[in-house]
């Protein structure tokens, strides 16, 4: 069973993610976890990501929620569930790791994450994003 920080977490950024489209089924989210693994992003490859999905996990860097990080790394396990193949393949150019971030943006499935987070993110908490200061 998942702490109830987790569980609620997991729960907004799906139900940011199922205001939108983008595939023909909304995202299961029902066996998704996160876990905070500073170690992995110290593995050179890794150290400028904040955050990686695999199929059903979200690793973060760090304990602190980020809402909107969670939602772009669920969107990530979301294109996984509808197309893994091309999703991965995607990220298996030298490009992915390499210093120069351009072609890395320039992903397809990034890009679409990213949006995934700007689109969803007004109507978080009156147009705040989690953790930020309130008036």
């Amino acid at each position: 069973m998942r702490p109830a920080w987790e569980a609620e977490l997991v729960a907004r950024a799906k139900a940011r993610l199922d205001r939108l489209q983008l595939y023909p089924r909304p995202v299961d989210a029902e066996r998704v976890s996160i876990h905070v693994v500073p170690w992995l992003f110290r593995v050179p490859g890794f150290r400028r990501f904040r955050g990686y999905a695999t199929f059903r996990r979200i690793l973060l860097r760090r304990s602190v929620p980020d809402e909107d990080l969670v939602v772009h790394e669920l969107c990530h396990i979301w294109q996984s569930q509808h197309r893994p193949l091309r999703m991965w393949l995607s990220y298996v150019r030298p490009s992915t790791f390499s210093s120069d971030r351009r072609a890395y943006r320039a992903n397809r499935y990034e890009r679409e994450a990213t949006q995934a987070v700007e689109l969803t993110r007004a109507a978080v908490s009156g147009g705040l994003r989690a953790g930020s200061a309130g008036p």
